[in-house]
């Protein structure tokens, strides 16, 4: 069996993920598929992630791949969340992991509905509120916001009560949902954003009016093998249970995507098991000592559901929230050694969690510099803030 140990793992990291210096890629696009999706539950994530791979990247660059040419999509699916597409792997998430999703949401929909009396009959109110919203999307140009679809339509005017009795539960607006549903279902995209790049002010807008078509989903087999089959080129090689995290659905899909793939079965240090496809078994050479900043919850960091080759699990509850969301992260050399921030002038200041020596702060002094640069007095703000972050925020 090859043996794949961690030192080549984060070599493989280094220059998939285009995150290396001499691995960075030429565009938004480019970028993207070096990292299969790219997170978007937070809007500047989507940026900074780019901005990290892509040398003279503007954020005009990333607009024009988002709401111009249409190359990279936004679309819910993994583990309920948002992620940017290439737009041509959405056919294998609208037939697979968004799918899923869609399933999911729509029962707890309609059971919500009918337990906050809202509608008798669940499934039919969704049907005919779903109706009015896509009557209205099909006639606006532009697209609507979830605000000017709530004062348009009665329908979507409402509330649910969710998780009654528990501490997380209360009366949450219907629109959201519904919209959700919509969109997870790939009837409806998230289109032009009306605020600023940091922010989510999205128009809802018809997939087929905002693509130019709506190309039919794949078979759930074969989305599921396409999704593997890019995070293995990606990731890999990654256990059962990281692919199995990641895509968010069963080991019984991952078994048959594997299978489909034709994977190969690799080793790794401390006697695990782990999975590359069948052209990607050669050696990766060594790469030079490098540095990055990435943002919260980059795909880099988010990567895995066994991360100990790459964070020592000791920073684990300094660098990530206790629902293992990732904070900023500072790396060298294939490894989290710390985070990031920023002060009152908003200059990025690189926070460490263990000693790097003498040339690693350099290179991530120097990050911080052109991460300064390239953010021009923007801050950035984040619910997914990690321990260190917050710690290194107090005065």
């Amino acid at each position: 069996m090859r043996h794949i140990g961690d030192e080549e793992r984060r070599a493989r990291l280094a220059t998939r993920h285009a995150i290396a210096p001499a691995a960075r890629v030429a565009d938004a696009e480019g970028a993207t598929r070096a990292m299969t999706v790219l997170h978007s539950t937070e809007p500047p994530t989507v940026y900074l992630s780019l901005a990290a791979r892509v040398d003279g990247l503007t954020v005009a660059d990333v607009d024009r791949a988002l709401y111009d040419d249409r190359t990279l999509v936004k679309q819910l699916a993994m583990r309920r969340t948002l992620f940017t597409f290439p737009r041509d792997l959405l056919p294998a998430a609208w037939g697979s992991a968004s799918a899923r999703v869609a399933d999911r949401e729509e029962a707890r929909l309609i059971k919500d509905v009918e337990r906050s009396g809202l509608a008798a009959d669940g499934a039919a109110w969704l049907g005919t509120a779903e109706a009015a919203v896509l009557g209205l999307l099909a006639g606006a140009d532009g697209g609507l916001t979830t605000t000017e679809l709530r004062k348009a339509l009665p329908e979507l005017s409402g509330t649910v009560s969710i998780s009654p009795g528990s501490k997380w539960g209360g009366d949450v607006p219907i629109a959201p949902r519904l919209l959700g549903l919509l969109g997870v279902r790939g009837d409806i995209v998230r289109g032009r954003n009306a605020g600023h790049w940091r922010l989510s002010r999205h128009a809802w807008t018809p997939t087929s009016a905002w693509l130019g078509e709506r190309r039919e989903p794949l078979s759930t087999e074969e989305g599921y093998a396409e999704l593997v089959r890019r995070w293995l080129y990606t990731f890999g090689p990654g256990t059962t249970t990281d692919i199995k995290w990641w895509l968010g659905s069963t080991v019984t899909a991952v078994k048959r995507a594997l299978a489909d793939l034709e994977a190969v079965e690799v080793s790794l240090d401390g006697g695990g098991q782990a999975w590359v496809l069948p052209d990607d078994v050669a050696e990766v050479d060594p790469v030079e000592p490098w540095a990055a900043l990435l943002p919260v919850l980059d795909p880099t960091t988010m990567g895995w559901k066994e991360r100990d080759f790459y964070l020592a699990p000791d920073h684990t509850p300094y660098l990530f929230d206790s629902n293992g969301n990732g904070g900023t992260t500072a790396w060298w050399n294939g490894r989290i050694v710390g985070c990031w921030v920023q002060d009152e002038d908003a200059a990025v200041q690189v926070v460490l969690r263990e000693d790097v020596g003498a040339d690693a702060r350099r290179a991530l002094d120097a990050e911080a510099a052109r991460l300064t640069e390239w953010l021009d007095g923007v801050r950035i703000s984040s619910v997914y803030s990690s321990l260190q972050m917050k710690s290194a925020l107090l005065p």
